[in-house]
C-alpha cells in the first residue's frame, strides 16, 4: 500500500511544518501516514516523501538518483503569503516532465489552488549578433513561439483536470530567477528531476530560498 511518509522528521523537535504538511497530505490523497526517523532516501511503500530542514542541496543531491517518487521539501517557517498561494509548476515547454506537471495539476485540485505554469526562455544565439538591440517584432514573434509550446504542453493536463485554474506565465528570465520570483508567493514549488542528470541550479536554489515547500518529481 502506498503512504505518505515522513520522513527524517522529529515532530516534536522542531521540524513541525514539515509534519502538518504531511499530515494534510495524507489526508488530501486519502492515505495513511507512516513517520520513519530515517532520511528521504525512497522508502519502497511511499507515494509521496515529505522531509524537513537538515539536508541542504548538496546533501539532497546524493539522494537525487535513487528517487522515484515525488520528495517534497517543507521549510521550517513557511512565508504566511504560502497559505494563500496558488501551486506554481516550473515546466520546460520544450522537454515537458509529464510526472511534475501531473503532480502539479493533482496538488492544485486537492487543495482548490490555481496553478500557474512557468515557462523560462532566453533569446535564441542569433540575437548574440545583431549589432543593435533586438527588433521589437523578432522578439514578438519568438516570444509567441514560445507561448505555443507551452499551451501545448499543457493542452493534455488541463483536459484531465478541467476544474483547475491555469495562469500560463511565459518569461525571458533564467529557470532560477523565475521561480525564486515566484516561490515567495506559492503555496508549493514544483519541479521536475530527470534521472542520469544533476539536480541543476535551478531546485538548489529553490531549497536554498527556504520559502515554501518544493516537491522534487522524478522522471
Amino acid at each position: 500500500m502506498q503512504r505518505v511518509i515522513l520522513a527524517g522528521v522529529d515532530p516534536a523537535a522542531g521540524g513541525r511544518a514539515a509534519a502538518n504538511w504531511a499530515e494534510d497530505e495524507a489526508i488530501l490523497r486519502d492515505l495513511p501516514l507512516r513517520v520513519l526517523r530515517a532520511g528521504p532516501r525512497n522508502p519502497g511503500e511511499a507515494g509521496v516523501t515529505v522531509t524537513g530542514p537538515g539536508l541542504g542541496p548538496e546533501d539532497m543531491t546524493a539522494d537525487a538518483e535513487t528517487l522515484t517518487r515525488p520528495l517534497i521539501l517543507v521549510p521550517d517557517a513557511p512565508a504566511r503569503s504560502n497559505h494563500t498561494g496558488g501551486v506554481t509548476l516550473g515546466v520546460d515547454a520544450r522537454r515537458p516532465a509529464d510526472a511534475a506537471i501531473d503532480f502539479a495539476f493533482e496538488s492544485a485540485r486537492l487543495r482548490g489552488l490555481r496553478l500557474h505554469a512557468v515557462h523560462a526562455w532566453a533569446l535564441p544565439p542569433s540575437a548574440a549578433e545583431l549589432l543593435f538591440a533586438v527588433p521589437e517584432e523578432d522578439r514578438a514573434t519568438w516570444e509567441d513561439h514560445e507561448v505555443q509550446l507551452l499551451a501545448d504542453a499543457l493542452r493534455p493536463w488541463r483536459a484531465k483536470y478541467p476544474d483547475v485554474p491555469v495562469l500560463q506565465d511565459v518569461v525571458l528570465f533564467t529557470p532560477s530567477e523565475a521561480l525564486l520570483h515566484h516561490c515567495a508567493h506559492a503555496a508549493l514549488v514544483v519541479v521536475g528531476h530527470r534521472r542520469g542528470s544533476a539536480w541543476g541550479d535551478t531546485t538548489r536554489s529553490l531549497l536554498r530560498a527556504g520559502t515554501c515547500p518544493v516537491a522534487v518529481v522524478p522522471s
